[in-house]
């Protein structure tokens, strides 16, 4: 337990997703250049924040080499009804961990910049999510672990997207130059990531 922290951000891998296009499985554990996506991600990631965990379903244990000591927290509604549910996750994680904020990051964007978290919460009104490339990424968000009401009762009544919820809370928009929020939604696209992390 960190102790109540308002100020306090927890960072949230969302892993939580079926990565159809992909071919199944966890993305998130893909090799670039020698070590698995979210060692990568957890490298940028991790020194921003207060406290880490990945949101995923299924059996943790599948990442403890990877990220040993990570909290590994599943989504605690069923149906996997998609990343806000990984974003509630985050929220009640951060809860009893007694932190005010969530950054949340998709398992699948290892190039994200080291000035996310103090930028998303520069901007937060409540809510704040990051664009690049002419793109809104509404995944890459810092949100107040006190919304964590608002949003299961949202997401128990079936809202999945997250913008739309975003935007019903508050929501800024923070612009990066290039794209450090590129993912992977197909195999080819690893190779252009493994490019990015050179």
């Amino acid at each position: 337990m960190l102790g109540v922290r308002p100020d306090g951000v927890l960072g949230v891998v969302l892993a939580g997703g079926l990565a159809r296009r992909m071919g199944g499985g966890d993305k998130t554990l893909l090799p670039l250049r020698g070590r698995p996506m979210l060692a990568h991600l957890l490298e940028r990631l991790g020194p921003q924040v207060d406290a880490v965990a990945v949101n995923a379903n299924g059996d943790p244990a599948r990442f403890a080499s990877v990220a040993p000591g990570v909290a590994v927290i599943a989504d605690d509604v069923p149906g996997y009804p998609g990343p806000l549910a990984g974003v509630l996750a985050g929220m009640e994680h951060a809860g009893r961990l007694g932190l005010g904020w969530v950054v949340t990051v998709p398992g699948d964007t290892p190039l994200i910049p080291s000035d996310l978290a103090s930028r998303l919460r520069e901007a937060a009104r409540p809510v704040a999510c990051a664009a690049s490339a002419g793109r809104v990424h509404p995944p890459v968000a810092i949100w107040p672990s006190g919304l964590r009401g608002a949003l299961r009762e949202a997401v128990l009544g079936g809202e999945g997207k997250v913008l739309r919820w975003a935007e019903g809370c508050g929501l800024s928009v923070v612009e990066w130059a290039g794209d450090p929020f590129l993912n992977a939604n197909a195999p080819g696209d690893l190779a252009v990531l493994e490019a990015g992390l050179e």
